[in-house]
């Protein structure tokens, strides 16, 4: 048997392989480290997120490349996503330094290596062709994340959180294999490019597979954070300390997005009209109780949680608008407009919990509203940001929020759903009461805390720099989604 093993070609997984390398040596190196802050592990750290995108960028060829017996796929897309992944995850360490360096708890050698092991999950996640290895990155990337979140032992807040995240995880996690299992059963493959043959030829036994799809899209809507299967992301967002919080808030969406693409339209486009159904009501109860409910926080965690609820609600109204009465002429406009729209979700969102690091000091979690009271008395810049931030996700012009939803909102109205997209509108317009409740504390409010805020160099430089690419991409938004176009038209 084995004279019959090919051996894959290992380049188009080459950051992968390189991440996981350097993953058990970082493991390896950090139990000699004697520095409690660390220093040497962060590098490292930093040094494979950058030697992952250098290869990223390197080894794309912009075409479609399968490999581990057609298990593994390397595309534009991939690529695209790889690379906003690795930066993301870059700036996120940068942020939580500080903050990680003033807590003995938390300053441990083993955050980086299952930053590592997760951002390798999201990656094999994002170039996946088969359920089977699409569940493997998933799973890699959620069992990091529940560790992630239960570091700070001492915390009983943060060990909750881990436990109601871990357990619901697990629920999602069946969830999606009972799904995967019916797929097998209708279609006979794993393999998400058969799966859409067999479904173009017509052999598949259509009842078992939309049961199927149901449990897919049940397990999707969990890791997007959708209603109804939202109920983990504000306590998690709260519990979690906030390096870890920002990092749940940025990164893994992209994968989500890739898994929507690879599950979906890659796999189950000819059965668009009916995961469109699901994700339409999945997407207007999100804008609904997201936006709603975020109006009643005080915590300033909590309130960007049920904020992104609402947000990838919002995503998702792309998603929906791609075929409409069996026509597919504007899927690739609103599958575009969903990419952008997440893309700069992550941007901002990024931004929005560097602030909350940057005000954190030790014994000091900075998540409350009045946190914020009198920022601009403290910092006029870093109030500015913050303002950014804030106006960005109210979708505000002329901010990079505000063209995100343009986008998506165009495809809903050019599907023909005039009403989806007022619905879209009234929503954000709760949406933006609590966003510019923030500025008015920021402007408005006396401060309760007169301490200058102090952060390191490095984290002042690269959140002026996070704020102004809010700024600008909203200034400037045609790079960004033309990149987003051309990915999706050389990957479907």
């Amino acid at each position: 048997m084995l004279t019959n093993f090919v051996i894959p070609d290992l380049l188009p997984a080459a950051p992968e392989l390189f991440i996981l390398a350097m993953a058990c040596v970082i493991l390896i190196v950090d139990l000699f480290v004697k520095s409690k802050a660390r220093t040497l592990t962060f590098a490292l750290t930093q040094l494979t997120l950058v030697g992952c995108a250098a290869i990223t960028y390197m080894t794309s060829t912009g075409e479609i490349t399968y490999t581990f017996s057609n298990m593994f796929v390397d595309d534009l897309m991939a690529d695209l996503l790889k690379l906003f992944l690795d930066l993301t995850v870059i700036v996120v360490l940068f942020y939580a330094r500080g903050y990680i360096a003033e807590r003995v708890s938390m300053a441990k050698g083993e955050f980086y290596v299952l930053v590592l092991l997760a951002t390798l999950g999201m990656m094999v996640m994002i170039s996946a062709n088969h359920l089977l290895t699409l569940y493997l990155g998933l799973e890699m990337m959620s069992l990091s994340v529940y560790a992630m979140v239960a570091l700070n032992r001492d915390s009983t807040q943060a060990t909750e959180a881990a436990m109601k995240y871990f357990v619901l995880g697990a629920l999602a996690s069946g969830l999606l294999l009972y799904g995967i299992s019916m797929v097998y059963g209708a279609t006979g493959t794993l393999e998400i490019t058969q799966v859409a043959q067999a479904l173009a030829q017509g052999a598949v036994n259509k009842t078992i597979l939309v049961f199927g799809l149901v449990f897919l899209v049940a397990g999707i809507a969990f890791k997007l954070g959708v209603v109804p299967f939202h109920m983990w992301i504000p306590d998690v967002y709260h519990g979690a300390p906030t390096p870890v919080t920002l990092f749940i808030a940025s990164a893994p969406k992209l994968a989500a997005f890739a898994m929507v693409i690879r599950l979906l339209v890659n796999g189950l486009f000819f059965l668009a009209p009916d995961w469109q159904q699901m994700l339409m009501i999945l997407a207007v109860l999100s804008m609904a109780i997201g936006n709603l409910a975020a109006i009643a926080q005080t915590n300033i965690k909590r309130m960007l949680a049920y904020s992104a609820i609402s947000h990838m609600g919002f995503m998702l109204l792309g998603m929906v608008s791609g075929v409409v009465g069996g026509d597919a002429r504007f899927a690739l406009n609103a599958y575009s407009s969903s990419m952008f729209y997440m893309v700069a979700y992550v941007i901002t969102s990024v931004a929005g919990f560097g602030m909350i690091l940057l005000l954190a000091r030790a014994g000091f979690e900075a998540d409350s509203l009045d946190d914020f009271k009198g920022l601009n008395k403290r910092s006029p810049w870093f109030a500015s940001m913050m303002m950014v931030v804030m106006l960005s996700m109210a979708g505000i012009p002329f901010f990079v929020g505000f063209f995100a939803k343009f986008a998506v909102l165009q495809a809903v109205v050019a599907a023909g759903y005039m009403w989806l997209a007022i619905a879209a509108v009234l929503f954000s317009l709760i949406g933006a009461f609590y966003y510019l409740r923030v500025v008015k504390l920021m402007y408005f409010d006396a401060p309760l805390d007169e301490t200058p805020i102090a952060a390191g160099f490095d984290t002042k430089l690269l959140l002026s720099a996070n704020g102004l690419a809010v700024a600008l991409l909203g200034l400037f938004p045609q790079t960004l989604m033309y990149l987003c176009a051309v990915a999706l038209v050389r990957s479907l």
